[in-house]
């Protein structure tokens, strides 16, 4: 049996990559498994997983999200009531937040309880003089029941400015240091995200996008 993956097109960029990452991790896992990229409502609420990804400012981001007719209620559809598998890459992983605070205040999807809040004003980045963006390779270590399997402590390809401040420990599920432990994975139920970018991070990026194509949560 095929299954479809609805990658969401909401206007954010990098989207086709995260398509190619997708079906090769497919390919190479021997997976059965359509990549559509879509703005149609209709479509996602069909689909069997759920992709959202991200880049850009999270206000910007989320509003372009809300533009597409249909896409919230469709995105509540599929994930609250199917409980389809639904992963956020990057800005798509903090978009699962209650708010972001990114040139203002703006709500967020509201999956996993937390806030998006500038990098700049951790302490431990400032006290440790790091740049802003993070950005490039730094290891990730895997905690927690995800459900992906052992994963090893392996290097993803970063680019953000902004983190999410998760509420709950609970609710975390992969971190990096930067400045201090950061939280760069997140699950609750049927929804993952991670900050880092899986399309870019070679072989240890496409096998996380595997396992996530074989998660069964």
């Amino acid at each position: 049996m095929i299954e479809t993956v609805a990658l969401i097109d909401y206007g954010s960029g990098n989207i086709r990559s995260v398509q190619k990452a997708l079906q090769r991790a497919s390919r190479e896992s021997g997976l059965s498994t359509a990549v559509i990229v879509t703005s149609d409502a209709q479509q996602v609420a069909s689909a069997d997983r759920l992709v959202l990804p991200g880049v850009g400012a999270f206000r910007a981001c989320y509003q372009g999200l809300v533009a597409l007719p249909g896409m919230m209620d469709a995105l509540d559809e599929a994930v609250r009531l199917k409980a389809r598998p639904f992963l956020g890459v990057c800005v798509g992983m903090q978009l699962l937040a209650t708010r972001g605070h990114e040139y203002g205040l703006s709500a967020g999807l509201g999956l996993i309880a937390g806030d998006v809040l500038p990098l700049s004003a951790r302490a431990g980045v400032i006290s440790g003089g790091l740049r802003v963006p993070h950005m490039g390779w730094n290891d990730v270590s895997f905690v927690g029941g995800q459900d992906l399997g052992d994963r090893p402590d392996e290097a993803f390809y970063f680019a953000h400015s902004f983190y999410f401040d998760v509420e709950s420990d609970e609710d975390v599920i992969a971190v990096c240091d930067y400045g201090g432990p950061l939280p760069v994975g997140v699950q609750r139920g049927n929804v993952m995200g991670f900050q880092f970018h899986p399309e870019k991070s070679q072989g240890a990026g496409i096998a996380l996008l595997a396992a996530f194509l074989r998660w069964r949560p």
